[in-house]
């Protein structure tokens, strides 16, 4: 396999779980050409753990940030990514990689997914799923959509990235990244196969202080997006069952609505909101999947149009 890509990897204070994620790595059938994890100020045994890898491996490169006193979601994550990504060439790399240090990849992770992304270059960003590992070893999963690729490991062809303008330095990042690329007719997209499964040891949807606080983070996302109120109640009555039952979704629900009397900023894209709107009003009619098929045919049907007027 030909193709190279390279990972590029925020952490703040990783120690309890960065070892499984870098151990994965080295192990990998297709190791990536670079690989940049950015120390966003850690106080831990972080930076430590980090020199040991680089030494032993010379296409693992830190990049030290100063301490900013504490974690920051959304914005905080993606400057950190930034802070790597503009130490890289991105011509030099096919595929680049945002990869959370809290993750224990399968063998073949990377390999198949360029893989699949070289048997249909209309991928423009994909994953595989996440689960999360129990006491006595079972996997359960964490639900998320095929129509998106998992914020943890967002694995990007370059010229996409580069199309889209890259990650948004909000909240809800990991969302309008993926609606960003079928607006302008990409697919995004994660499976579920037995090798692209990885275990997320960091449960989703959790925060420093605790995991209604990240309830109600996703919830402001979703507002800051752009998401309806009629689609953000379908998506908390379905994740009702989820832990913690209820009140997860009560705290989504909360972070949307305070966020909305509050009258806070909403992404200044009125195209994107436009597209956001006019497919999550056909996914409450028709269901997601019907929705997302009917983009990518849009757009199948405009590039065969295109192609017989020349």
């Amino acid at each position: 396999m030909t193709k190279n890509y390279v990972l590029i990897s925020p952490c703040r204070n990783e120690s309890e779980y960065m070892r499984e994620t870098l151990d994965s790595v080295v192990a990998q059938s297709v190791k990536p050409a670079k690989w940049i994890i950015v120390d966003d100020g850690s106080t831990d045994a972080t930076p430590q753990i980090l020199s040991h890898y680089m030494q032993q491996y010379d296409w693992i490169s830190v990049v030290t940030l100063p301490d900013r006193g504490h974690r920051a979601v959304g914005p905080g994550v993606i400057n950190a990514f930034y802070a790597g990504y503009e130490t890289i060439r991105p011509k030099d790399y096919d595929y680049v990689c945002k990869l959370d240090l809290d993750l224990r990849l399968p063998p073949r992770y990377f390999e198949l997914l360029i893989s699949k992304m070289e048997a249909n270059p209309r991928i423009g960003t994909c994953s595989g799923k996440a689960y999360i590992e129990h006491a006595n070893g079972q996997l359960t999963p964490e639900n998320h959509g095929d129509e998106t690729s998992l914020g943890m490991t967002k694995f990007y062809r370059v010229s996409c990235f580069k199309e889209i303008g890259g990650f948004v330095r909000e909240v809800m990042w990991d969302g309008i990244d993926c609606h960003t690329c079928r607006m302008l007719g990409w697919i995004a997209c994660s499976w579920d196969e037995p090798d692209l499964r990885f275990v997320h040891l960091r449960p989703m949807g959790s925060s420093q202080q605790n995991i209604y606080v990240g309830r109600m983070r996703h919830g402001y996302g979703q507002y800051f997006m752009g998401t309806g109120f009629l689609y953000m109640l379908a998506s908390a009555f379905y994740r009702l069952k989820e832990k913690p039952v209820v009140l997860g979704s009560l705290a989504m629900m909360w972070g949307w609505l305070s966020s909305a009397l509050a009258g806070k900023p909403r992404y200044e894209n009125p195209e994107f909101r436009q597209f956001l709107v006019e497919y999550q009003k056909n996914a409450l009619l028709h269901g997601k999947k019907k929705a997302i098929d009917d983009i990518h045919e849009r757009f199948k049907l405009s590039t065969h149009a295109e192609g017989n007027s020349k």
